[in-house]
């Protein structure tokens, strides 16, 4: 069945940075695998698709899109179900264009990898397929689509992206972008949230609480038949509050125990993994700065989303560094780079972050703090990114709206609000 045929307006608010990164693959002999923390857009990305497509002159009868969460998938909808489904509707489809399918939630779908082999031997058709877990890029998927699949993360909102969404809403009309950068690291950009009535702390928490369980429970515990859910929730609760700070398994089993939630460092590790396989946290590792090494690197992990860490803390208003530091961390991914922690004997920088280029290997050194004008506070955001000797540039992101410039040792300072907005 077509559950996209005859749209006529979009019920969706548009993302045209992501449709781009996913329109960049038409019609390539790639599987587009568009991955992503559950309801961070990959389902309204494909009707975003499914409309591009229908604009530019494909027939409707030439889009096959399903999405296997729904509630009228049959519970026992297998790989053979998909086969017959797709062998009907290509019958239907006009030959003189590409025929497109558009597969939700694959993962759901027990033995999917092997009709997706077959689709990708078909000519003339364009495959794309979306998934809530790292699991969906496995060894099976690698096993039937080796070299034969393109990965396209997809995100919940930038903050460019959150001032699309928020002129969109009458409440939000008007109001400034501090008050909106303000709300952003407090809520979060899940887009669910301006799907709300009305949007007040407790409806969002009721919305990212809704979200954080599905995830939890669909993506986490039962693919990874976890059965310890109090444990898998304090757990996921305590990474959220305590994001930015360097993580030890042993450190948090203890605190969790003595907090009366018994677990082994084993239990955490596995958890931790799987939380991550599900989208829901990043890590990023220590690295030594100048060239050193660290013998036993620890890590950082970060929410995907800082509604999660609100929800967590109650949405408490005085973590602002910590919050800044996790979308800082999030955009940084966003746009691609890979994102580690520097590390020397007397010091720290927040983030290095790099990326291949033309010219080879490209680096930047982030410090990330909410004021700058305390001159304790100066001293110590500086003294780690005075000390470099490479020609790398050098970033201080901050929300003090008054220490923006380039100080005297070539060190940027910019305003968190225009980073993230790219300017």
């Amino acid at each position: 069945m077509n559950q996209l045929s005859n749209r006529i307006t979009p019920d969706y608010i548009p993302r045209p940075a992501l449709l781009n990164r996913v329109l960049a693959h038409r019609n390539t002999p790639d599987i587009k695998v568009i991955i992503g923390v559950r309801r961070c857009g990959k389902s309204t990305v494909l009707t975003m698709l499914a409309d591009a497509l229908v604009s530019d002159g494909i027939p409707s009868q030439n889009l096959f899109y399903k999405r296997f969460d729904a509630f009228d998938i049959p519970l026992d909808y297998d790989a053979a179900d998909l086969h017959e489904e797709l062998i009907q509707a290509t019958k239907r489809a006009d030959t003189a264009y590409p025929f497109t399918v558009m597969l939700d939630e694959i993962q759901d779908v027990p033995g999917w990898e092997k009709v997706v082999r077959r689709l990708h031997t078909r000519e003339n058709t364009d495959v794309y397929i979306t998934g809530s877990n790292a699991n969906l890029l496995s060894s099976d998927l690698a096993t039937y689509l080796t070299g034969r699949y393109i990965e396209i993360p997809a995100f919940p909102l930038s903050f460019s992206e959150y001032l699309d969404f928020s002129r969109s809403t009458k409440e939000a009309q008007g109001r400034f972008q501090d008050d909106l950068l303000a709300e952003y690291l407090l809520y979060g950009g899940m887009p669910g949230l301006f799907a709300l009535r009305e949007r007040t702390t407790e409806s969002i928490g009721a919305e990212l609480r809704d979200i954080y369980q599905s995830i939890l429970f669909k993506d986490v515990a039962q693919r990874y038949n976890i059965r310890d859910l109090s444990s898998l929730e304090k757990l996921s609760r305590f990474l959220f509050s305590t994001s930015g700070s360097l993580f030890s398994a042993r450190n948090v089993a203890n605190t969790l125990t003595s907090a009366g939630q018994p677990i082994s460092t084993g239990t955490v590790i596995t958890q931790v993994d799987a939380l991550r396989r599900a989208f829901l946290l990043y890590r990023a590792s220590q690295e030594g700065m100048q060239g050193k090494t660290v013998l036993r690197p620890l890590s950082k992990y970060y929410p995907v989303d800082n509604g999660f860490r609100g929800l967590s803390t109650g949405f408490s208003p005085r973590d602002i560094g910590a919050r800044l530091e996790c979308a800082v961390y999030m955009e940084l991914i966003r746009r691609g780079y890979t994102v580690s922690i520097g590390t020397s004997d007397t010091s720290e920088i927040d983030f290095i972050a790099s990326h291949i280029a033309s010219g080879g290997m490209q680096k930047q050194y982030i410090q990330v703090t909410a004021s700058l004008l305390d001159e304790n506070t100066r001293a110590r955001e500086f003294a780690p990114l005075v000390s470099l000797t490479d020609a790398f540039p050098r970033i201080i992101i901050t929300l003090d709206p008054y220490s923006a410039g380039i100080s005297e040792k070539g060190i940027t300072v910019v305003n968190a609000k225009d980073w993230l907005l790219g300017n």
